[in-house]
């Protein structure tokens, strides 16, 4: 943070929230927040703190008021009593594509392309494998390298090396500000993240992905951290792939299914290593012959999982009306606060800010280094802060994350998470 310790001049986190257009979605979802005392267990409905403010949207995201009605409705309507019927008279069996469809706007792509199910880690498999194919068609087996951020999450690295395995490619793993240099000739895909998960660094979609396609290569972004939190814009940056979960920023719900986008133009020769009976063209017919079908439907593998994903359905009706313009601006001014306050309250020496300053390169989340006399202390730092009602996360060595929803965190959520961070540090600094 900034050497300077001295409070910050603005708007206060009450006038920030009386000019918030989107402060009215924070009632679509179930939030226990500053207004609601917490029960400390006597019975009386009041507790040593103030309710919870949730900073934890990253990792999951809080449940939508509606989702538990639907929820009841599937399981008590749809499955308990017309069961096998609600494959078709349900819309159970269109699901993937439909839901697909409704995830489109978010992430900046045409409808047709987005097909929802399996978990993150497979449909990064399917695009990885699906990539190096694509290529290799379109200039020969000589593209054998799959390019791998590297800071990239972890899973994502080891699903890239398996897929290399399977295609016999290798990987070499570059950082993002290099990798539009590092494509040439050999490479085949590119796996990068667009919001790196540490750190909250956003990186830029359409540059890299052009620099990819001018060396012949395919890109597949994962979007996890993106998705629901900013614009994407799939369409108009020309990516291939792109993979993302629904349970962080778009509130789909613990393991809910993943999405996987593929580029229309590339839907026809899109070769997934996982094909199954519901991506076969006539998947009824039980043939022993694969025969894809057509549109991103062919990322389909086997049955949908449907009570999660008819959750998720519900989740994203919290979008209807939504303006994501209104998200980044919201997502933006809220870090930008949540960074101030936090320089206005915390001694310097302790955090730095591992989160870009500049808008172009941020994305909806605030990382902290613990240093000083916080060092290797972020994991008893974040239980302090649980104790205090603010839910954050940890990454070690020593990173604090904290996730800003603009659908449903506040300013005063902000300020409270800034406040009761200073608390936790001095407390630290007086114990040591």
């Amino acid at each position: 943070m900034s050497d300077a310790w001295e409070p910050q001049d603005g708007p206060s986190a009450a006038e920030l929230d009386a000019a918030d257009e989107l402060a009215h979605r924070r009632k679509d979802f179930v939030l226990d927040g500053p207004d609601v005392p917490a029960d400390d267990g006597d019975g009386d409905g009041s507790g040593g703190v103030e309710g919870v403010v949730y900073l934890d949207g990253n990792s999951l995201g809080a449940l939508p008021r509606s989702v538990p009605a639907r929820l009841a409705e599937v399981v008590e309507r749809e499955w308990g009593r017309l069961r096998i019927r609600s494959w078709s008279e349900s819309g159970w069996w269109s699901a993937p594509e439909r839901i697909g469809d409704r995830i489109a706007p978010l992430v900046g792509a045409a409808e047709g392309q987005i097909v929802v199910g399996d978990s993150t880690s497979v449909n990064v498999f399917k695009a990885v494998v699906g990539a190096v194919r694509l290529a290799r068609e379109e200039h020969g087996e000589e593209r054998d390298e799959i390019l791998v951020d590297a800071a990239t999450f972890p899973t994502d690295g080891y699903v890239a090396r398996s897929a290399a395995r399977l295609t016999g490619a290798t990987v070499r793993a570059v950082p993002v500000s290099e990798m539009a240099a590092s494509a040439g000739p050999s490479t085949a895909a590119v796996l990068v993240n667009h919001v790196d998960y540490r750190t909250g660094e956003l990186h830029d979609l359409a540059a890299v992905t052009a620099a990819v396609h001018r060396a012949g290569g395919r890109a597949v972004w994962d979007v996890c951290h993106s998705a629901g939190a900013l614009p994407v814009e799939l369409d108009a940056s020309a990516a291939d792939f792109a993979v993302g979960c629904t349970y962080k920023y778009l509130n789909g719900g613990p393991g809910s299914p993943a999405f996987l986008y593929v580029r229309r133009e590339a839907q026809g020769r899109f070769d997934s290593p996982l094909p199954g009976w519901t991506s076969h063209a006539d998947p009824f017919a039980m043939a022993d012959d694969y025969v894809p079908r057509d549109g991103a439907a062919r990322g389909r593998v086997g049955t949908p999982d449907i009570l999660s994903m008819l959750a998720l359905e519900e989740a994203l009706k919290v979008w209807e009306g939504v303006d994501l313009a209104a998200v980044r601006a919201k997502s933006l001014a809220l870090t930008d606060f949540f960074l101030a306050r936090v320089r206005t309250h915390v001694p310097p020496g302790m955090l730095t800010s591992l989160t870009p300053e500049e808008h172009r390169r941020r994305g909806s989340q605030v990382s902290l280094l613990c240093q000083g006399e916080l060092e290797g202390k972020a994991e008893s730092v974040m239980s302090a802060l649980h104790a205090r009602g603010v839910v954050g996360d940890f990454r070690r060595p020593g990173v604090l994350r904290f996730g800003f929803t603009p659908l449903y965190t506040s300013f005063a959520d902000a300020d409270r998470a800034a406040r009761a961070l200073a608390d936790v540090v001095l407390a630290s600094r007086r114990e040591a």
